[in-house]
């Protein structure tokens, strides 16, 4: 008897579950039940598919996955050794180029030095010169000028002893009523002096 769609009423409810009960033992025979694996009979089997697939499986992992593994391994490890030594001789190469430019800064810096001090040296030469020059000019000015001066002061004492002459003789004039002669005007002034 095969359980009905429909539910049956309260009366005819535990007869149905006994028979879909006995029905599903009918099916799968009387009494054991549990699981098929662990009956003695099916062992055997079981063993040999499981060495079978142990050993399809341990043949593909040694002559398929593992090989294509380790070639994969082994081509990452020599990219990154070669780049490792590529990294390593280019910052080899680029300390030895650092050393470079700094010798050569230094160069160019001891060239300026030396550039500068004798730009510097030319320079305090040619102001000395010019300096010496312009001394010499001034010099020769004022030796003029003393001797000009020197002309001049004594065209002016010439000058000095009529002027004092002609004073002295207008004083006395005044002073007496009386002009004395040029001769005795001329005397008394030398005389004072």
């Amino acid at each position: 008897m095969t359980p009905q769609a429909v539910l049956p009423s309260d009366a005819t409810a535990p007869v149905a579950i006994e028979d879909t009960h006995a029905s599903t033992e009918a099916a799968h025979g009387e009494g054991g039940g549990g699981l098929p694996q662990f009956e003695f009979q099916h062992w055997f089997g079981q063993i040999v598919y499981l060495i079978f697939l142990f050993a399809i499986l341990y043949w593909l992992m040694a002559k398929v996955f593992v090989p294509r593994l380790r070639g994969v391994i082994d081509q990452r490890a020599a990219t990154i050794s070669d780049a490792v030594s590529a990294a390593r001789q280019v910052q080899a190469e680029a300390a030895g180029q650092a050393e470079a430019a700094k010798a050569e800064v230094e160069a160019a810096r001891a060239s300026s030095r030396s550039m500068a001090a004798a730009a510097k040296a030319r320079v305090i030469e040619q102001a000395n010169t010019r300096a010496a020059e312009e001394e010499a000019v001034v010099n020769a000015r004022i030796a003029e000028a003393e001797t000009a001066i020197g002309k001049t002061r004594d065209a002016a004492m010439t000058n000095v002893a009529s002027i004092a002459s002609d004073t002295a003789a207008a004083i006395v004039e005044r002073l007496t009523g009386k002009a004395p002669t040029g001769a005795e005007a001329a005397a008394a002034v030398k005389g004072a002096a």
